[in-house]
């Protein structure tokens, strides 16, 4: 394992929890508003690796707002529910991350 893995997954656990951090305090804040529009997108990951995927579903379901539905690993696509409409780089912004860490 390379040194600049380490760091790709040392900055992938920064953003990660800084994404948790703040989608906590959206989600708060749609909550106490009423806010809430939810929607079920397809997403198109460039992952290839099955353990890559996995990872990128799981973090989507951390990230308070959104949760993994389904994962194709085949078609590389994975379904996400959110409580508002959010664009891709919204949802998965950890992705870059997770394929220099691991692929």
């Amino acid at each position: 394992m390379s040194i600049a893995r380490i760091g790709y997954g040392i900055a992938y656990f920064i953003i990660l929890i800084y994404n948790i951090l703040k989608s906590a305090l959206n989600v708060a804040k749609m909550v106490l508003t009423g806010d809430i529009r939810p929607v079920v997108v397809e997403i198109e990951t460039i992952l290839e690796r099955p353990i890559s995927q996995t990872i990128l579903a799981n973090s989507i379901t951390l990230t308070p707002g959104t949760l993994s539905i389904d994962l194709n690993p085949e078609k590389r696509l994975l379904k996400v529910a959110t409580i508002i409409p959010k664009e891709k780089e919204e949802i998965i912004p950890f992705e870059p991350y997770i394929k220099k860490m691991l692929e």
